[in-house]
C-alpha cells in the first residue's frame, strides 16, 4: 500500500486544487491512503477535507496540535499503513505520474528517497507575481538548488521536497525532528546521507508549487527560513546538516554589516562595505535586466525580488546566531516544564547526544 501524509494549515485557497490533482493521479486508489493532518485551521481548510473524505473513503483527516510540520508528518507516519510514504505539501498540485513515477523509480534505483523537480508558479498572474516567481526558480535566488532548477538525468542529491520514502527508512534512521519548524527535510535527508543511505532526484515528472505573492510574505518566508538555519545546526550540532548554499545570505549580508561597524575604528573600512554593496548592485542589476530582456518582466520588481529574497534570509540567520542561546535556554525550559524531552526523538540514543551538545552550547 502507497500512504501519502499531507501536513495542512489554513489552506483553502490552495487545497481544493491539490486534492484534485492526488484524485487525477494514475495509481491505483484501491492500494492508496491519503492522511491529511491538519494544524486545527481556522479556515474552512478542515471542512474542504471533510466533504472530500466523505466521498472518497481513502481520504482521512488527523489533528496536529502542536501545528507544526514534523509533528504532522509524525502523526501522519504512525497512523499510515503503506510500505512505501510520500510526503506532499498542499501548497502545490501534482501530475497524474507524479505516485507511480516515485515509487517506480525508489524501487529501481534501491533508494531510501526519491524525489522529483518542484517548479515554482503563482496562481495570480501579475508583473509582481511573475517576478517572484522567476526569483524563486532563479540560480541567482536559489543558488545550485537542482530540485528548484531542474534535472535532465537521475542524480545523487543531498535533498529533494516532498520525498518518497521506503517505511524503513524512518525505522532506519529515525522519524522528524520535532524541534524543527523549519528545515526539517533537509535535517532528515541529512541524516540519511550520514547513515549511508541513498537519496535521488528524478526527470520522469514534477511538482508546482505555489509560491507567496507580494514581498511581505517574501520576506517573512525567507526570514523565518533563514532563522531555523542557524537553529537547525544548533539542535543537530553539526554544521552540515545544511548545505552551503544556506549560507551565502548570511554572508553576503555581514559583507556589509561588518565593514559598517569596523569603520568606527578605521574609517577606510567603510569603503569596502561600499565596494561589497556596488558589486551586489551591479550584479542583482546585470541579472535582473537580462531576465528582464529574454522573458519580458518588469525589472524593478525582479531587482526587489532578489534583494528580498536574500536580504530576508541573510538577516533572518543573523538574528538567530546572535539570539541562539537565549532561544535554547527557552525552549529547554519548556520541555521540562511540559515533560517532553523524552518524546523528542524516537532515537532515545540520537537523542540525548543532539541535548548534550546544545547543553555545551549554551554553557549548560
Amino acid at each position: 500500500m502507497l500512504s501519502v501524509i499531507c501536513p495542512i494549515y489554513n489552506e483553502e485557497k490552495y487545497i481544493g486544487q491539490c486534492v484534485e490533482s492526488i484524485l487525477a493521479q494514475d495509481y491505483p486508489k484501491d492500494d492508496l491512503e491519503i492522511l491529511f493532518v491538519d494544524g486545527m485551521s481556522t479556515d474552512d481548510t478542515r471542512c474542504i477535507v471533510v466533504n472530500y473524505s466523505n466521498e472518497y473513503p481513502f481520504i482521512k483527516l488527523f489533528d496536529n496540535p502542536k501545528r507544526i510540520v514534523p509533528c504532522a508528518m509524525n502523526i501522519g507516519i504512525k497512523a499510515s499503513k503503506g510500505d512505501i510514504i510520500i510526503r506532499l505539501d498542499a501548497h502545490a498540485s501534482y501530475p497524474t505520474n507524479y505516485f507511480s513515477a516515485l515509487i517506480g523509480r525508489i524501487v529501481e534505483l534501491d533508494a531510501d528517497n526519491v524525489g522529483v523537480v518542484c517548479k515554482t508558479d503563482v496562481l495570480n498572474k501579475t508583473p509582481k507575481t511573475l517576478a517572484i516567481r522567476e526569483v524563486l526558480s532563479n540560480k541567482f535566488g536559489v543558488g545550485n538548488s537542482v530540485f528548484r532548477t531542474g534535472v535532465d538525468k537521475v542524480m545523487k542529491v543531498d535533498t529533494v521536497p516532498f520525498g518518497c520514502y521506503r517505511r524503513d527508512t524512518f525505522e532506519r534512521f529515525g522519524m522528524y525532528d520535532e524541534r524543527l519548524i523549519r528545515n526539517q527535510d533537509f535535517e532528515l535527508n541529512y541524516r540519511i546521507r550520514k547513515g549511508s543511505g541513498r537519496i535521488f532526484i528524478v526527470p520522469d515528472s514534477n511538482c508546482t508549487y505555489y509560491a507567496r505573492e507580494s514581498f511581505k510574505k517574501l520576506w517573512i518566508q525567507n526570514y523565518k527560513n533563514g532563522l531555523w538555519g542557524i537553529r537547525t545546526v544548533l539542535f543537530t550540532g553539526n554544521s552540515n546538516s545544511l548545505a552551503l548554499r544556506h549560507y551565502i545570505p548570511m554572508i553576503f549580508v555581514l559583507s556589509l554589516i561588518v565593514p559598517l561597524f569596523a569603520s568606527l575604528l578605521w574609517g577606510p573600512f567603510m569603503g569596502i562595505g561600499g565596494l561589497s554593496l556596488l558589486a551586489y548592485l551591479l550584479m542583482i542589476g546585470g541579472v535582473s535586466f537580462c531576465i528582464a530582456i529574454r522573458k519580458h518582466l518588469n525589472i524593478l520588481y525582479l531587482l526587489l525580488g532578489f534583494a528580498t529574497l536574500h536580504l530576508s534570509n541573510g538577516c533572518g540567520m543573523l538574528v538567530s546566531l546572535f539570539t541562539a542561546k537565549s532561544y535554547v535556554r527557552r525552549i529547554n525550559a519548556q520541555r521540562q516544564l511540559l515533560g517532553l524531552i523524552e518524546i523528542v526523538f524516537i532515537n532515545h540514543s540520537f537523542y540525548e547526544k543532539d541535548t548534550f551538545l546544545a547543553s555545551r552550547y549554551v554553557g549548560g
